[in-house]
């Protein structure tokens, strides 16, 4: 317990000298150089961040990146816009590198080129052309927050740097991965054999600036067919349950099937559902079934809050009555008794606990596979400082053990997580929160934890700044992804300048 409490005062004391330094206005230059790119490349940022989300840089599970059609094409146009605009390009297969001028000191910035899952039944226009006009004022494509505006921002800064003709003593090295939403690993092995900047700014989170991510993690359980309960004739039970899309996106669509469902069982679902704010159902009656669609918000899994989870909130709709431990009866049982419609993970037996910096570890049910063994239900976790991985796997396995003893015997119980990562003591912090204090008026700023894990881990003096701001909804990873024009050029302007003081 004191080693706790020591740890805990510490971590404060930290964050006290490094979160909270005193504001002061960016250099002269660096202003002027911020407020020339904004004025002069206000459209070309546009047009070529229409370029970049062009590309349909998913993840092929079957192709590796250096590999794939999309992504070498997406890469050749970068290596077109990189040349138009003057800088060195060099393409290392899974990373390339965008440079511009010499020095034995570099600053880098860490952006990926590669992008979630989409449906295009969910947009307006494809997903992947730069929708400027369904919604005034913002920029909706796959990519656009996430990260593909923040690349195309960040040659634009450099851009203005170059014309303004700026001493800079440090080269700048724009790194673009091309396997950030799916695979790290080609990125840990790159980073084996390349010595990376000194220091480096990642444009793949919020403002002020990042320096403490959660760890990210998976509960996962399979409701097998195999023991499953065997419902008497006309008995109703949920015949079907699935949901989700993939795991780092809060699920807004769910569906489920009632057998037997009789009209009293309906008008009690309908009744319960309506009662769900952010919710909307659809009832589809086929013979003695009762089909249940659920339609929610998607967000960022690591922003739980940010979206309504058609999953649980499904899950929540059919808890009118004990349902049977069918397969897919045990899946909503499972999820009822054990996450409910909260965020934080009460119900899941001791595993709740918070950070004071970090803030609360979140729970979400993000996929319900079917597979041919049974439905297999994903949950994500992201998880602050204040537990081991092996006092929070033993916890969340002790949850589980228990609602088999009094249910029914689950395969494939899995349960794993990560470390949280924290860099309290990035040399460039100061110039951070100067250059955001300077450009969106807000004083006193402040360095910030977030959910989400981003490639700052894997970088020397690494911490994240933007695009996303404070107080806002972060639209990555969702089926609603945008970035405002205005917020678009404000980035070009903290970046700029921030290049121009960290490079100077």
């Amino acid at each position: 317990m004191k080693r706790t409490i020591l740890a805990s005062l510490l971590l404060a004391c930290a964050l006290h000298a490094h979160a909270a330094p005193k504001t002061a206005a960016p250099s002269p230059a660096a202003v002027k150089a911020a407020k020339y790119a904004v004025t002069t490349y206000r459209t070309d940022v546009v047009k070529t961040l229409a370029g970049l989300v062009s590309f349909n840089t998913v993840a092929d599970p079957k192709i590796p990146s250096d590999q794939d059609p999309q992504h070498i094409a997406f890469k050749n146009y970068l290596k077109s816009e990189t040349s138009r605009l003057g800088f060195d390009f060099a393409d290392h297969g899974w990373v390339v590198v965008i440079g511009m001028g010499k020095g034995e000191e570099r600053v880098g910035i860490v952006t990926h080129g590669d992008v979630q899952p989409v449906d295009p039944s969910k947009w307006k226009k494809s997903p992947f052309v730069l929708d400027q006009t369904s919604e005034p004022g913002k920029l909706l494509a796959r990519g656009a927050e996430d990260d593909k505006g923040p690349i195309a921002t960040a040659l634009y800064a450099m851009k203005a740097l170059k014309d303004q003709q700026l001493p800079l003593s440090k080269r700048i090295e724009l790194y673009v991965y091309m396997g950030e939403e799916s695979n790290w690993q080609p990125l840990v092995d790159f980073l084996k054999t390349h010595e990376p900047p000194q220091m480096n700014i990642t444009l793949d989170a919020e403002y002020p600036a990042v320096v403490a991510e959660k760890a990210s993690g998976t509960i996962a359980v399979t409701f097998p067919k195999a023991g499953a309960v065997v419902p008497a004739a006309g008995e109703p039970h949920i015949a079907a349950f699935g949901g989700g899309f993939f795991g780092s996106q809060i699920p807004e669509d769910a569906t489920a099937t009632i057998a037997n469902a009789t009209p009293e069982i309906e008008a009690q679902v309908r009744a319960r559902g309506a009662q769900q704010e952010g919710m909307r159902y659809e009832f589809t009656r086929k013979g003695n079934e009762l089909e249940v669609s659920a339609h929610g918000v998607s967000a960022h899994s690591s922003k739980p809050e940010d979206g309504v989870n058609a999953v649980a909130m499904l899950a929540d709709a059919l808890a009118v009555r004990p349902w049977p431990n069918t397969t897919a009866g045990a899946a909503v049982n499972y999820l009822n008794e054990l996450v409910g419609t909260g965020l934080y993970g009460e119900k899941f037996g001791a595993i709740a606990y918070r950070d004071s910096f970090m803030g609360p570890m979140t729970v979400a049910p993000t996929v319900i596979r079917q597979k041919d063994e049974g439905i297999e239900v994903s949950i994500n976790l992201r998880r602050p400082r204040g537990k081991s991985i092996e006092q929070l796997t033993g916890e969340a396995r002790a949850a589980i053990d228990g609602w088999q003893s009094r249910n029914l015997t689950l395969a494939n119980v899995t349960v794993r997580t990560g470390e949280p990562w924290q860099r309290l003591d990035a040399p460039q912090l100061p110039v951070l929160m100067n250059v955001f204090s300077y450009f969106t008026g807000m004083k006193d700023p402040k360095p910030v934890a977030i959910g989400g894990g981003t490639n700052s881990r894997l970088f020397p003096n690494a911490v994240s700044f933007g695009p996303g701001m404070p107080g806002q909804v972060y639209t990555g990873h969702s089926e609603h992804e945008f970035i405002t024009l205005k917020q678009l050029l404000l980035n070009l302007q903290m970046y700029t300048a921030v290049l121009a003081e960290l490079a100077k």
